[in-house]
């Protein structure tokens, strides 16, 4: 009431509702709602401020402050009808925006800020669920870390600055923490720091909670996350288990976050550092002489002090040798049964001709693996080369494929003495490997004409000197003494006659008159 009279009183002495907006610090809109409702209950402006008496207020506040029951108006009951659409609304993640349209649409046209009021104040829209400290755990069993970006460092190599990265590491109960700086995310840069935090804390911590990087996570869930094989294998060596926090849940690592600003603020900015390593050794000696020898806020205590107290004698043992980061891939079986593992060939074992396997790789050796099975072991080659072992190829084709001259050998001698011979006298060459495909010529001709006659003709060939398999294959052809051999025996009918068999007359071709 004080405020209406206010703005009627200043009407009456003759300002203009812009005015009367400014000296009463009220919305134009709300001033002139109030002189309407004034001039409705009988007020003028040429009679003074005597009429403004307590009869004439009230006619007014009953016109803009309507009665209200509930202490709500009309806007705020239609959209209390809608509750639990509104609450299903919400559910879904939709806008308050969008619910606003909808809402339009059945009719329920409110004004927004009503809409945003009634949402807050009923649904609790908005509003930040209240935190819960999660206990520290026991000394020396959890480790949390994280990338942040802590600025610009220079490179020599380029004469440029780039980026530095802060791996974080902080002991969740004494709150001691490590920096490592990188220029990359990469897996490599990853292990690297994880061994210097190992160093630096004197031990491996039981649990590691990191942050969802691709370099560890491949696939993030929140309940079963798929880690990184190599990381994972790199976890299993040094016995510490990764739990990944869940994406966009920076409550599951509170202990680190704050570690980020911290390390920011405190150790990278105003600084000058000179390369990458000279800022890796003074974020070590930061680590230990100022960061671990604060006061910390929540614990009240100094962390390094707490560490090196309670933490530091349960960790696991540093380890003593250091870690080869081995590469995973999948490659595909080739139709000559080898697979291309860091641009080098490995043979593959069996028949999976077109099947995807697991490859190893770690500088030292090559694991095969099919259906999580080890099928081969191959030592490493450099790229370009390639080992096959000859168990890995089919038996035909293993003597061809290997230049295995002693095996093909062994199978012509199998055959006959005088073949054994004339494979000899083939073979005698600078380039031996050169000469294989005659000598499988002249073991088909074992097979066309049977080992006998071939012996025969290897003989005769022999006394000449005439080492020429198609001299063989001529005198098989037309016979051993210059006549053209017997037609073999026609096949018994019904037991070995061939399906191709026709007729003479099946194949004459007649012209036309």
């Amino acid at each position: 009431m004080i405020e209406i009279k206010e703005v009627l009183r200043l009407w009456l002495a003759g300002h203009s509702l812009r005015e009367v907006t400014r000296l009463a610090g009220l919305d134009r809109k709300t001033v002139r709602r109030y002189v309407q409702a004034a001039q409705a209950a009988g007020v003028a402006r040429e009679s003074g401020d005597g009429q403004l008496t307590e009869e004439v207020l009230g006619a007014v506040v009953a016109v803009v402050r309507p009665d209200r029951p509930r202490g709500n108006g009309a806007s705020w009951e239609a959209i209390a009808a809608q509750r639990e659409q509104l609450q299903t609304w919400l559910k879904q993640d939709l806008t308050l925006a969008k619910i606003h349209m909808l809402l339009g649409r059945r009719g329920v046209v409110v004004p927004y800020r009503t809409l945003h009021r009634f949402a807050v104040a009923e649904l609790g829209f908005g509003r930040k669920q209240p935190t819960v400290r999660v206990a520290d755990g026991k000394p020396g069993q959890e480790v949390q870390v994280d990338f942040g970006r802590l600025g610009l460092v220079p490179d020599p190599a380029t004469g440029g600055r780039r980026v530095a990265q802060g791996l974080i590491f902080t002991a969740v109960y004494s709150r001691h923490m490590f920096v490592y700086l990188t220029l990359r995310q990469t897996l490599d840069a990853v292990v690297a720091g994880f061994e210097a935090a190992w160093v630096f804390f004197g031990g491996v911590f039981a649990v590691v909670v990191p942050d969802n990087m691709k370099s560890i996570v491949d696939q993030a869930d929140a309940t079963d996350p798929r880690l990184n094989d190599a990381f994972r294998e790199y976890a299993q060596s040094r016995g510490f288990v990764v739990d990944p926090a869940r994406v966009r849940h920076p409550r599951d690592k509170p202990r680190v976050e704050r570690c980020v600003q911290y390390a920011r603020s405190n150790f990278f900015a105003g600084e000058d550092f000179r390369d990458i390593d000279d800022c890796r050794a003074r974020a070590v000696i930061w680590c230990t002489k100022v960061a671990g020898t604060r006061i910390h806020g929540t614990t009240a205590q100094r962390p390094g002090e707490v560490f090196d107290a309670e933490e530091r004698p349960l960790l696991l043992p540093v380890p003593a040798e250091g870690f080869v980061i081995p590469s995973y891939t999948r490659p595909k079986v080739a139709p000559d049964r080898h697979v291309e593992v860091a641009r080098a060939l490995y043979s593959v074992p069996g028949d999976l001709i077109g099947q995807r396997i697991l490859a190893r790789a770690d500088g030292t050796t090559v694991k095969l693996y099919w259906r999580s099975q080890l099928i081969k072991v191959h030592p490493h080659q450099q790229p370009g080369r390639r080992r096959t072992d000859p168990a890995d190829l089919p038996s035909e084709v293993t003597a061809y494929a290997m230049r295995d001259l002693d095996a093909l050998h062994r199978r012509a001698a199998a055959h006959g003495e005088h073949i054994a011979a004339y494979t000899t006298a083939l073979l005698e060459h600078p380039l031996p490997w050169t000469k294989m495909r005659q000598v499988y010529r002249l073991l088909g001709l074992v097979r066309r004409h049977g080992a006998d006659a071939v012996e025969e003709a290897c003989g005769r060939a022999l006394e000449a000197e005439a080492v020429n398999v198609g001299l063989i294959d001529r005198m098989l052809t037309r016979g051993l003494d210059g006549q053209p051999a017997s037609a073999p025996a026609a096949p018994v009918q019904g037991k070995s006659a061939s399906r191709f068999v026709r007729d003479s007359k099946d194949f004459t071709v007649r012209r036309p008159s």
